[in-house]
């Protein structure tokens, strides 16, 4: 079988062996050496409102010329196309075509111009569609490829010499047998996106309704000069056993007018920079962004349903798995600026020693089901080769995912795509780490059984690319195949601990016979962690993460209120082991409010002693409520935003600027009025620090002092008599709570 290819673990190999390994034909012929010359159409369609060609123009007038030239060291001929032009507002320019070769695939600046590639095994015809937004106001030109001379093994490809190095958008049509029983859905009406596009143009604002049906094509930019890391910039190579992870969203972080940021940086790349210093408040040391690889948030409304209504704010629906999502760039500044900022956002998280995590979606795509199609990139290049079929039922797509279709991750061809895309990341954008949603699917054969020793997950942990990234699996899908514990991990694969998630909540919220599963979760889980060289921190824990309840909601709603997402309440998670302590909802009852205030501190105190890796979530340092929702993926609303008004801290501190400061000391302010004082003392001296005043009728209780023996160190109801001072002891930290 093809997945057990001797030569699928050599990034380089791999690819010198794909030409070979998935041909459909034994037609294999050389990108430079001497070519014949056959007739290659230059042809001008007007491009749909939504972005689409509508369909193809006959071809205009004009002749080739063509003559004998040296290209990449041999003789080859040059095609010069001289058109024309139809009515538009200037000249089409005479372009000189080349051949082109195979690899790299995408776009590339080679030495004779710039080449275009692209893999289709089964496709018949490929034409490739250029537009220059800046000359042609919705022209596009489209240039057949001949099978002859502008293909190697299943690898299209073209060269074009002195084409512009950057502002060119860029897509393919692609035909080839519509036999809907044997997988294929080819449509050459479409102008698809190239997977291995760098760069994606779409609409430039999120959620601009005016620009709902846009369309999405690749770009290029050659011309710009390498982004500046700065010569005293270095990565912050975090050991796994000290990671303290934050879940966030990058819109949802910092798009609320309460973020007090410039409207121009809201929700972006660099609205993230700007709050920086309130991560390290928190004391996290790793970010894991939800997805930020181009995604189209308005799939929802692109016809009518239930959840026309939303907007996918969480973006796990990836269109291009090489681009960042370019409306995370400021101002609307487009793919471009999008890829500039978010380098600038690593460097700046980078600079303040917390690494950057990426959530990776490479289970399933946007395009959806066969039932309601949405057509973008993969499904009309090779539908039967990127997506899992079921051949004994007309073709059909398999749908491990839950979202309609199912990657083939562990085909030849999808699985070194995958691995250049993580190697692009990290490489280009110098990310630390991945964690694969749904990764059970990764899991999966080519027709969906479960392998024992899946090639893609082999791969991703042996590569040396990848080799200094944290890899962390989500360990099930929605399939079925649930693999906590028993992950396929070659000793490098960490894990959403599900089971320390239902553990600890069944045990803090009070449900009998949990806790021997308790002691065993906060240390270690070493029923599942403790086999071969596995640690502790391959488990990653967490009791919230984005799906499901906030921790706020989960001492407050015994049931889901999804109704919401238009889906009858039907979606989400129905055992979320939660408890509203006495009533459902909001409430005004103090003993209520007080005795969840103390829950949320009981699941936040068990995860921070747990041994593993602890996670939480973007917003539950101030109780973050989306109302018992606990499905909000498609609200881009204050359901999701971060509301800055909510997470009152006080900073003790006017010594901001001296660089040789070591002590930090501020108070976390609760409604119910308790509050929270914290002081760390990172200098060898005593520090003796003032005290505030406590909340009206409470009195300051010494929690933890660390530099006292245990058990004095910790007293959970904590010592009073605190008074306006305290000496804090070198290299040691102190918590008061206030309390009556």
């Amino acid at each position: 079988m093809l997945l057990h290819h001797p030569l699928l673990y050599d990034s380089n190999a791999t690819k010198a062996s794909l030409i070979a390994s998935v041909m459909s034909n034994n037609t294999s012929r050389s990108c430079i050496g001497p070519s014949h010359i056959s007739e290659t159409r230059l042809k001008l369609s007007k491009r749909a409102p939504g972005g689409n060609a509508l369909g193809l123009s006959s071809k205009t007038g004009g002749h080739v010329k063509h003559w004998t030239t040296y290209v990449y060291g041999q003789r080859a001929q040059e095609r010069v196309l001289e058109e024309e032009a139809p009515q538009v507002s200037e000249t089409i320019p005479s372009i000189k075509i080349f051949p082109g070769q195979a690899f790299p695939l995408g776009v590339s600046e080679v030495e004779s111009g710039i080449n275009f590639a692209i893999f289709s095994q089964h496709a018949s015809a490929v034409t490739l569609c250029l537009s220059f937004p800046e000359r042609w106001d919705g022209e596009m030109m489209e240039l057949d490829l001949d099978p002859h001379l502008n293909k190697t093994g299943d690898i299209w490809h073209i060269c074009i010499e002195d084409f512009p190095r950057s502002n060119v958008l860029y897509g393919y049509r692609i035909d080839g047998p519509r036999d809907w029983h044997q997988g294929h859905r080819f449509d050459s009406s479409i102008v698809l996106l190239d997977p291995y596009a760098k760069l994606v143009e779409g609409r430039r604002y999120f959620g601009d309704a005016s620009k709902k049906f846009s369309s999405f094509l690749g770009t290029y930019d050659f011309e710009s000069l390498p982004f500046d890391w700065g010569e005293t910039y270095k990565l912050p190579n975090i050991p796994e056993k000290d990671l303290v992870i934050y879940e966030m969203n990058v819109r949802a972080f910092t798009f609320d007018e309460s973020s007090e940021l410039d409207p121009k940086i809201r929700g972006s790349y660099l609205g993230v920079i700007e709050k920086i210093p309130h991560l390290l408040e928190l004391g996290i040391n790793a970010v894991e962004l939800l997805p930020v690889f181009e995604f189209d948030e308005f799939e929802f409304q692109r016809r009518r349903n239930p959840r026309d209504h939303m907007i996918n704010t969480w973006g796990y629906s990836t269109i291009n798995f090489f681009a960042p999502m370019s409306r995370y760039a400021s101002d609307g500044g487009g793919p471009f600026n999008a890829s500039r900022e978010f380098k600038e956002m690593v460097k700046a998280l980078h600079g303040a020693g917390i690494e950057v995590i990426l959530d990776v979606v490479y289970n399933h795509t946007n395009e959806a089901d066969d039932a309601n199609p949405y057509t973008t990139s993969f499904r009309g290049i090779d539908n039967k080769v990127y997506y899992m079929l079921d051949v004994n039922n007309n073709g059909q797509l398999l749908n491990f995912s839950g979202c309609g279709n199912t990657l083939n991750c562990n085909h030849p061809v999808v699985m070194e795509l995958i691995l250049d895309s993580l190697r692009h990341w990290v490489v280009d954008y110098h990310v630390d780490g991945f964690r694969f949603d749904l990764t059970s699917v990764l899991c999966r054969g080519t027709d969906g059984s479960p392998l024992n020793a899946p090639p893609l997950i082999r791969a991703i942990a042996k590569d040396s690319v990848l080799s200094r990234c944290k890899i962390i699996a989500e360990p099930w899908d929605c399939g079925g195949l649930y693999l906590v514990g028993r992950f396929p991990n070659w000793d490098r694969w960490a894990e959403w601990n599900g089971k320390y998630r239902d553990d600890i909540r069944r045990y803090i919220k009070g449900d009998t016979g949990m806790k021997g599963s308790f002691a065993t979760r906060v240390s270690g889980s070493a029923d599942l962690y403790k086999v071969n060289k596995r640690k502790p921190y391959h488990s990653v824990n967490f009791i919230i993460a984005h799906d499901g309840f906030t921790l706020y909601d989960l001492v407050s709603y015994n049931l889901k209120h999804n109704y919401a997402n238009g889906e009858g309440g039907n979606d989400g998670c129905n055992d979320n082991f939660s408890w509203n302590c006495g009533f459902e909802g909001e409430t005004d009852d103090i003993s209520i409010k007080s005795l969840r205030s103390r829950q949320m501190k009981n699941f936040h105190l068990a995860l921070m002693i747990s041994q593993g890796t602890p996670m939480m979530l973007m917003g539950d340092e101030y109780g973050h409520t989306r109302y018992g929702n606990n499905n909000s993926y498609g609200h881009d609303t204050t359901i999701n935003h971060f509301q800055w008004g909510q997470g009152d801290v006080t900073w003790h501190e006017d010594n901001w600027d001296n660089y040789e400061s070591k002590f930090l000391a501020f108070t976390l302010h609760d409604n119910n009025g308790g509050d929270i004082y914290l002081a760390f003392n990172a200098h060898d001296y005593y520090v003796k620090a003032s005290i505030p005043r406590p909340p009206v009728k409470k009195s300051w209780f010494r929690v933890v002092d660390t530099n006292l023996g245990s058990p004095d160190d910790f007293v959970t109801d904590g010592v009073p008599g605190i008074g306006s001072t305290y000496n804090i002891a070198p290299y040691s930290s102190i918590l008061l709570e206030a309390k009556l």
